[in-house]
């Protein structure tokens, strides 16, 4: 019988854990260190720190990068350089605009496609995104309110609206970790709402008119409490016309 590998202990324990599962082991690893902010806006990404991080080849490490070019998170230059994207606040109201259209139009088809079976996966992903926020679980809770919003579209049968809109979610993950951030240090907002169990509720009952109203005023919450996040942590130094956050980290 063959002894069981043994661990290098001198290796770091990302470099350990990366050992043999290749390409996607890094690309998972920095997408969650990117989306949760433990990677900063505009932070270099060299291939040959991170192959030395994971214990592996350059190849595997370019093909992760790649992906996550592919994903919006990191920027290739013609350099041969990777940064970690920005995030850029002159385009966020834009934003805000584009996500307010998508998510009104597809949950207004929810209300009036929506079955059963739906319904019962919107509370499925409610719940918990509640027990996420319970738990603090940032990169939970921007998954678990990514999944209940891709239900609600999903439920509209409209895949070229609910394409569209997911893009506009993982676009904005990054934002909405900060939003949570603030919100979770907020003694006058909170994270737990009944905005997504009301949103059910009225595309369950198939009201089309009230399930609109509901999607433009939780549009309308995250752009507001994102702004007073921006007003809260930058008021003395941010520039909203000229600045990015990748200038702030």
């Amino acid at each position: 019988m063959t002894a069981p590998e043994k661990l290098d202990e001198n290796q770091p324990p990302a470099a350990r854990h990366a050992k043999g599962r290749g390409a996607k082991f890094v690309y998972d690893e920095l997408r969650r260190e990117i989306l949760t902010l433990e990677l900063a806006p505009g932070v270099p990404l060299d291939e040959t720190s991170l192959s030395q991080r994971f214990a592996m080849s350059r190849s595997p490490v370019r093909e992760a990068l790649v992906r996550l070019s592919a994903d919006g998170l990191v920027v290739m230059l013609s350099n041969r350089s990777t940064l970690v994207a920005p995030v850029n606040m002159v385009g966020f109201p834009r934003y805000v605009e584009a996500l307010d259209f998508l998510q009104r139009i597809n949950t207004r088809l929810a209300a009036k496609f929506r079955t059963d079976k739906e319904i019962k996966r919107m509370h499925k992903y409610a719940e918990a995104f509640d027990k996420a926020c319970i738990d603090n679980d940032y990169l939970k809770m921007s998954a678990t309110n990514r999944d209940f919003h891709m239900a609600v579209a999903l439920a509209g049968k409209n895949d070229y609206l609910a394409n569209a809109y997911g893009r506009l979610l993982d676009e904005g993950r990054r934002i909405l970790h900060m939003h949570f951030d603030y919100l979770a240090r907020s003694t006058t907002e909170g994270l737990l709402t009944s905005e997504h169990f009301d949103i059910i509720e009225a595309i369950r009952r198939q009201d089309v008119a009230e399930a609109d109203r509901l999607a433009h005023e939780h549009t309308r919450q995250f752009h507001n409490r994102f702004m007073n996040f921006l007003t809260a942590r930058y008021e003395d130094d941010f520039d909203f016309e000229t600045s990015s956050i990748s200038e702030l980290a």
